[in-house]
């Protein structure tokens, strides 16, 4: 649960530290990719960071939010908003030509493999760990999805009467059935750049036959 948070009337007021922001990010994403949750305390990441505990608190008002905060951030920095933002005479497909590619390529990081195994691991005993992952991480990228979707059909370049369904579909697509097993056991190495390309390709040949205007 919650560590108890120090008093940080001292600090209050200043302006935060965007560099120890970041190392306290940083250190936070592998001390919970090591222990987990549970495992990883405010102190640690604090001397992970360099930083005093009260800093830490200062950025982070608890453990929960800094668990979330990283989950956003590395999601932030490779499928950033702005990917799901479409305008007028941008080409759909084009569009989720890119957004397929950039989530295949997050979670096929080397840190996101660690931290979904972590989590098939350690998730039933730690619950809050779980939700947190899910709503900071899958939820957001869902939720871009749908907004994404609706704007296209807003647009005429889609026909999706359940952009909800249909986003499910299109990453259910991606990550596809036994490969990507295999991929999370182990068993099998990440595609490459080339592969995750002509893949996505194919789903997005698909998906927009199935919801293309005409």
């Amino acid at each position: 649960m919650n560590e108890p948070m120090p008093s940080a009337t001292a600090s209050r007021g200043r302006p935060k530290d965007p560099a120890k922001r970041q190392a306290i990010l940083d250190a936070a994403k592998h001390l919970f990719l090591t222990h987990g949750f549970t495992g990883a305390s405010m102190d640690a990441v604090a001397n992970e960071a360099g930083v005093s505990k009260l800093t830490v608190y200062s950025h982070f008002s608890d453990k929960e939010t800094l668990f979330t905060a990283a989950i956003e951030a590395k999601c932030v920095s490779q499928m950033p908003v702005i990917m799901f933002n479409l305008e007028p005479g941008m080409p759909v497909a084009e569009m989720l030509q890119k957004i397929g590619e950039a989530f295949l390529e997050m979670i096929y990081h080397e840190d996101s493999l660690k931290l979904m195994r972590l989590l098939s691991a350690v998730g039933a005993q730690d619950q809050t760990m779980a939700n947190l992952f899910y709503e900071a991480g899958p939820m957001r990228t869902r939720n871009e999805m749908i907004r994404f979707l609706r704007r296209a059909c807003d647009l005429d370049q889609l026909r999706v009467l359940n952009p909800e369904r249909a986003s499910e579909l299109f990453f259910g697509m991606l990550q596809g059935g036994c490969t990507h097993i295999q991929i999370m056991l182990g068993c099998s190495e990440p595609p490459s750049a080339k592969e995750v390309s002509a893949h996505v390709e194919e789903v997005v040949r698909v998906f927009t036959r199935a919801y293309g205007p005409n």
